[in-house]
């Protein structure tokens, strides 16, 4: 196999992985299942991924990515920082829900902790994250937070429950004529300081 057919197929095991947590949940990433779906022999993947969690790290990462992409789409258009924090809020929590199997598998401890993770084979899981966490940082302190790395992790532990408790329909139980939106402005109201009011 030469070099240059040797990337796309790296490649089309992720995106196979990719598809698959996607549409049957990350029950389903079995590195024999991936690799039937890919058309290759079953031990094939560990040619480029040394370990199940590496290739499962790097389905992860495009989990990341694609989570990274829609908070910049849901903040283009917001004017202050509370509304681009807002913005990722309602992003973070759409993905969680929208994805459910892809968003378990990004969060897997084992998977952040990047323990067995080849560095050749891109950037560390904890890498790919943290620059999310910065930038959540970074407008929670252009809030006027005292202490912005752990008011933005409190925020974020926080959304992560609600998209967690929306999921498993224990929000809905509890509450069932309040929607998500109303829940996750709550979440920010609780961790950022009140929006100045319009004169």
């Amino acid at each position: 196999m030469t070099q240059s057919q040797e990337g796309p197929l790296r490649e089309r095991l992720i995106d196979v992985g990719v598809d698959l947590v996607l549409t049957e949940g990350g029950s389903a990433l079995g590195l024999r299942e991936i690799a039937r779906r890919a058309g290759v022999s079953h031990g094939a993947p560990r040619r480029y991924f040394p370990t199940h969690q590496a290739l499962l790290s790097a389905i992860a990462r495009r989990g990341f990515a694609d989570l990274g992409a829609r908070f910049a789409a849901a903040s283009a258009g917001a004017a202050s920082p509370r509304e681009r924090v807002r913005a990722l809020g309602g992003a973070y929590v759409g993905y969680a829900l929208e994805h459910r199997g892809m968003f378990e598998l990004m969060f897997r401890h084992e998977l952040l902790d990047s323990t067995g993770q080849e560095p050749a084979g891109g950037p560390r899981l904890r890498e790919t994250t943290l620059p999310l966490f910065e930038l959540l940082t970074t407008l929670v302190s252009r809030c006027g937070a005292d202490d912005p790395e752990v008011t933005a992790a409190a925020l974020w532990a926080n959304l992560h429950g609600v998209a967690q408790l929306w999921a498993w329909g224990s929000l809905p139980l509890v509450l069932p004529a309040a929607t998500v939106d109303r829940i996750v402005d709550a979440a920010l109201d609780a961790h950022l300081r009140p929006a100045p009011e319009s004169s």
